[in-house]
């Protein structure tokens, strides 16, 4: 799957520590902010955020990192492969995008004509 070539954050603590910055020059991926006061510039991920946020983050006090990978984990395949979205019709990320890929499968597939 690799690393996507940019990651789009707010001006939170989380996205401008060291740690993060070094992160992401460390695998070549271009840090953009969005003007401060303008969440909406991210929207997409200013939602998934506040979902990861309260449905894991604060629902666990981590003391361990492999406790936290663990709840992380479990937390993410329910996410994407378990609960619906209404972005995807109603049905988990992982089922939506096995669709889109077997449909443009199918769509470069010549069709068959009778004969």
């Amino acid at each position: 799957m690799g690393y996507p070539k940019a990651v789009r954050t707010d001006q939170g603590p989380e996205f401008t520590s060291r740690a993060f910055l070094a992160w992401a020059l460390a695998r070549g991926v271009r840090h953009i902010l969005n003007q401060p006061g303008k969440p909406t510039q991210n929207a997409y991920i200013e939602s998934f955020n506040g979902k990861f946020r309260d449905e894991c983050l604060n629902e666990h006090w981590f003391e361990t990192l492999a406790q936290a990978r663990h709840e992380i984990a479990v937390w993410r395949v329910d996410f994407n492969e378990v609960r619906p979205h209404q972005g995807c019709g109603r049905i988990p990320p992982a089922r939506f995008a096995s669709l889109h890929r077997q449909q443009a499968a199918d769509a470069g597939q010549p069709r068959k004509t009778q004969e």
